[in-house]
């Protein structure tokens, strides 16, 4: 999406802590919670000046660290693309899946994904339609080559906030009320409806908030839409940008 856009478009892509390249500190040295994201998230777009005319772009476990933000900002963002994410409390219809349960409530599912890396290589297995490149594979796979380097991992899917005991209710719960205050913005939703986590349960509450959005939705596309669809899905993208001026 990135090189999609970047010719007419600044794009700003956040490396989290513990993913991607990015330092991996351990858990006396970083609190790996939806919390310590948002502000890491508020201090990176204070510190680029952005001005005031933002399209917030989020994806996965982004849909809740992009809006965190955007529920502070709200009149900084005045574009939307969305793809798979949520940014509201499980649907009661939805049941959380056993993969997330195993590695969230566990602590074999957290040997798994520490010690076996079995989060980031099923993910890169189970969440395309059309596999991934060895060398695509490889890349995704790389940060996480080690138990250490795993911390992150295992930190996001124990954080997920299923109810009021939970550490980050508040933030998921503030953001499922206040998402249709975004809905008099241009959005769009770009949707893989294999993803076996966000899937159409997800899809209809952005719809819900969000009923003037644009959407793109793909039957034969996987939690990665971006990989499975970035042929026509970027090309979409960018028209829903042009279209939208700022």
């Amino acid at each position: 999406m990135v090189r999609g856009l970047q010719d007419d478009y600044r794009c700003i892509v956040p490396d989290h802590i513990g993913m991607g390249l990015s330092d991996k500190p351990a858990d006396a040295d970083y609190g790996y919670t939806l919390r310590n994201r948002v502000q890491d998230l508020d201090r990176l777009l204070d510190s680029l000046n952005l001005g005031n005319d933002i399209t917030l772009a989020v994806h996965d476990w982004g849909g809740m660290i992009g809006f965190g933000w955007a529920l502070k900002h709200a009149a900084r963002v005045k574009r939307l693309v969305i793809l798979n994410t949520a940014a509201f409390p499980l649907p009661a219809a939805k049941a959380l899946p056993w993969q997330l349960n195993l590695g969230r409530n566990w602590a074999l599912g957290e040997w798994l994904i520490r010690g076996a890396n079995a989060f980031a290589a099923g993910a890169a297995r189970d969440g395309v339609v059309r596999p991934l490149s060895p060398e695509v594979k490889a890349a995704l796979l790389a940060p996480y080559d080690s138990w250490a380097n795993r911390i992150s991992t295992v930190r996001f899917v124990q954080d997920i906030p299923l109810g009021p005991g939970d550490r980050a209710w508040d933030l998921v719960e503030d953001a499922g009320r206040r998402l249709a205050s975004f809905a008099d913005r241009p959005a769009f939703l770009g949707w893989g409806l294999k993803d076996f986590v966000f899937d159409d349960h997800f899809l209809k509450g952005f719809e819900r908030a969000l009923p003037r959005a644009e959407k793109q939705i793909y039957e034969d596309a996987g939690h990665y839409v971006l990989e499975d669809k970035h042929e026509v899905l970027v090309p979409r993208i960018r028209d829903f940008l042009d279209r939208n001026l700022l």
